[in-house]
């Protein structure tokens, strides 16, 4: 049954994989403040997915996740793809 991929899970990779940008706060209330203002651009947007893919094995397509703009966005993109395909968490 697949698990929805939630904000903490998605900050946590964010921190991870691109790191996080000096004076943003990414525990406040981010899930609709625009990726460029919290210093992530579409290069990290797409790191952070591909290690989705390979971790979690949820397949989202690039070209709709650079055209993502928050983190809102992104987690409604993932937790579809999620939903449309089977994988185990």
């Amino acid at each position: 049954m697949p698990t929805t991929f939630t904000l903490t899970d998605l900050v946590t990779m964010l921190r991870e994989s691109a790191g996080e940008e000096e004076g943003v706060d990414l525990d406040g209330d981010v899930l609709d403040t625009p990726f460029i203002e919290l210093g992530y651009d579409s290069l990290a947007l797409l790191q952070v997915v591909g290690r989705i893919q390979r971790e979690r094995g949820i397949e989202v397509p690039d070209d709709a996740v650079v055209d993502t703009e928050s983190p809102r966005e992104l987690l409604s993109l993932i937790n579809g793809a999620a939903g449309s395909s089977a994988y185990a968490a």
